[in-house]
């Protein structure tokens, strides 16, 4: 950045973006602007003829889709969108790591789980198998205020974790398979000590079966209800409400002790993204995974859209051909899913996005990815499944947020990042949420909802190196027990959303 009115990425740009509104004639790189140009927004510095392409970040965001002079708005209404080309690399941009020795490597204060895995919260989880049992799960956890709960200050509160699907699906389907998927996450997740699955009886996802396919044992921590076996639905919020009083002694045994970092397994996810995204809070988030890799740690992107038109770099990032060929199945799958549903990966971003400055879903995944770091693409997941290795890794997911935190943390997150520029307000459970803003006045305007300011990168009163040592920082602390905003506000309880994939029939 050399002038900071605006901000160009890299030399080959022929747009700059915008640090203040541009009122007509103010002068950026010697070019005058053609009319106003709002803050956030792009501005040509050289002319751009139709059909040429728009380049940020060194990247193609799109094309002109008339002749674009130099100083003019571009935008939504003269750059359009055109498909990936199919062409990539694998395993040719790897980075090694510089591991942190394990004697000197940095430490939380978590709870060991028998698995191997630590957790940052201890929470007891009532889950539905279908959207029939919500309200039983809904009642039985709301038993547990905050009287009931002070006699228990290990264990973090009793959380339902309803959903609206369940039934009305295919008994042998992908959408099946992703939804236990999820709940199998959920209930060996590390952050939860103690389990009560719930359900109807008589719904497509039968709870025998989710115990059996994926080796769940009843005991203490793992029961098991259906309403139609158990008196109905007032009779089994009883039963139900005397099965967790049960598990709290145990589920309060547990305390905190010291954890490696490497036992951190963070999502890494935005929302209400805007121009700044990819500039200040994004790549700040990136480095905070790099290091949280030099530990051993493993950091999850995910929202495939969101990487579309970017994933030629992360695929240069894969360790191997098959790593890097499993992503570029998902983009086909997606490419094929919305061409099935007569959509376009272009219909992200969102209006809030666009009126942030963000055109197309190019420009938005650049930024997007850079989340992820600069280390080696280790491994990549489908929606739910473990991840069972360390380092940067993908798991595919929708990009509407609750959809793929809800993927994320059953995959084994036990916190979420979370980067916006407009003002997400999002938080979620057992996983707790660490929100950045991307520009310091959603940080002015939102103080109880943003964790980190990042915009300060913008401004130039910090780099991106300091912000992301900062959230890597935070990252410890909530992972240790400091309550992050999101939870101070009680989120978390209704961001609970499986993708629902296939035919509700």
């Amino acid at each position: 950045m050399t002038d900071r009115t605006f901000v160009r990425l890299d030399p080959s740009d022929n747009v700059v973006t915008t640090l203040r509104p541009f009122e007509a004639g103010a002068e950026v790189e010697g070019v005058p602007a053609a009319a106003l140009i709002p803050r956030g927004h792009k501005i040509a510095v050289r002319p751009i003829p139709k059909g040429e392409r728009v380049v940020k970040y060194a990247q193609t965001i799109g094309y002109a889709a008339e002749d674009i002079a130099a100083g003019q708005h571009v935008h939504t209404h003269n750059v359009e969108f055109r498909g990936t080309e199919h062409d990539y690399e694998f395993a040719t941009d790897l980075r090694p790591v510089a591991m942190v020795p394990e004697g000197a490597r940095d430490s939380f204060m978590g709870f060991p789980r028998a698995s191997g895995r630590a957790g940052t919260r201890n929470f007891i989880a009532v889950l539905t198998s279908v959207n029939c049992s919500a309200t039983a799960a809904k009642l039985i956890a709301q038993a547990f205020g905050p009287a009931e709960m002070a006699a228990f200050p290990n264990v973090d509160g009793v959380v339902a974790f309803a959903h609206g699907t369940g039934c009305g699906m295919g008994g042998d389907g992908e959408g099946l398979a992703a939804l236990q998927r999820i709940l199998w996450g959920y209930a060996r997740h590390p952050n939860i000590a103690g389990v009560l699955m719930l359900g109807l009886g008589c719904e497509t996802n039968q709870i025998d079966f989710l115990l059996e396919a994926y080796g769940l044992e009843r005991g203490p921590l793992m029961a098991t209800m259906n309403i139609q076996t158990s008196g109905g639905l007032s009779a089994t919020v009883g039963k139900g409400v005397e099965i967790i009083r049960a598990m709290l002694p145990h589920a309060n045994a547990c305390e905190r002790v010291p954890c490696p970092a490497s036992k951190l397994q963070v999502a890494l996810q935005c929302g209400g993204s805007d121009a700044w995204s990819g500039i200040t809070a994004n790549p700040a988030l990136g480095h905070a995974c790099d290091l949280l890799v030099a530990q051993g740690g493993t950091g999850v992107l995910a929202e495939t859209p969101e990487v579309y038109g970017a994933e030629h770099l992360l695929s240069r990032r894969a360790i191997s051909a098959e790593v890097g060929q499993k992503l570029i199945d998902r983009i086909l799958w997606w490419e094929d899913y919305v061409t099935r549903n007569r959509g376009s990966m272009d219909n992200n971003p969102s209006p809030g996005n666009k009126a942030g400055g963000l055109t197309t879903i190019l420009e938005k995944s650049l930024g997007a990815v850079a989340k992820g770091g600069t280390t080696p693409l280790a491994g990549v997941f489908r929606y739910g499944e473990p991840v069972n290795v360390a380092g940067f890794t993908f798991m595919d997911s929708p990009g509407y947020d609750p959809a793929s935190v809800t993927g994320q943390i059953a995959s084994g997150c036990n916190i979420v990042t979370f980067t916006t520029g407009r003002g997400s307000a999002f938080g979620s459970k057992p996983a707790p949420t660490i929100k950045i803003a991307t520009n310091s006045d959603l940080a002015e305007r939102m103080p109880d909802d943003m964790d980190i300011d990042a915009g300060r990168i913008a401004t130039g009163a910090a780099t991106v190196e300091q912000v992301g040592r900062e959230i890597y920082d935070h990252i410890l602390r909530t992972a240790s027990g400091e309550q992050s905003k999101s939870e101070r506000q009680g989120l978390g309880d209704h961001e609970f959303v499986p993708w629902l994939i296939g035919a509700v029939m």
